[in-house]
């Protein structure tokens, strides 16, 4: 690689490798190698490897929340179903990793904890703005999202008219 890397490439990297590899594929040695350069672009931008971590885990928090809520947003008459398709509908090789990653260091758990709140407050305004209550859009949203977090650790993809038979029968019980 010729051009100089930013930050946002070794980031991008980073995100890349954690999805296929897992965080302890979060290493300077590795990612520039990958990169095709040395790892002394790596400490250019970044002063150590939390610093990197760090980094990477807003990313995540970024687009595996505030990104796909701006889209929903501005993307529908029925924010809750696009929200579903697209939650349901998206590769989370990510989502499993940073999770993983959860179990392990303290810093990843907080983002894990920042973005479920995040979304658990999402969805629970989504159903509020369909009527419901707030204790009963409270109690629909955590159920809903936990059905989100059990498809996604299972890894288990499943044919288009299956899984929008199931968005189908999730948004009918948590809207009624």
């Amino acid at each position: 690689m010729t051009e100089q890397l930013s930050a946002d490439d070794w980031i991008k990297q980073g995100l890349k490798a954690l999805g296929k590899n897992g965080f302890t594929a979060l290493k300077a040695d590795p990612l520039a190698k990958a990169m095709g350069v040395s790892r002394g672009s790596f400490y250019w931008h970044f002063a150590d490897l939390a610093a990197f971590h760090v980094a990477v885990l807003k990313r995540w928090r970024e687009i595996a929340a505030e990104q796909i809520i701006a889209d929903v947003e501005a993307a529908s008459d029925d924010p809750l179903m696009t929200l579903l398709r697209r939650s349901f509908g998206a590769r989370l090789d990510l989502e499993r990793a940073v999770r993983n990653w959860a179990a392990f260091d303290a810093a990843a758990q907080g983002a894990v904890r920042a973005i479920d709140r995040r979304r658990l407050d999402y969805i629970e305004e989504l159903l509020e703005k369909r009527g419901l209550a707030p204790a009963t859009a409270q109690a629909r949203a955590q159920i809903l999202y936990w059905t989100f977090l059990g498809f996604a650790l299972s890894g288990t993809p499943l044919p288009a008219a299956r899984l929008q038979s199931i968005l189908d029968e999730l948004l009918l019980m948590v809207s009624t």
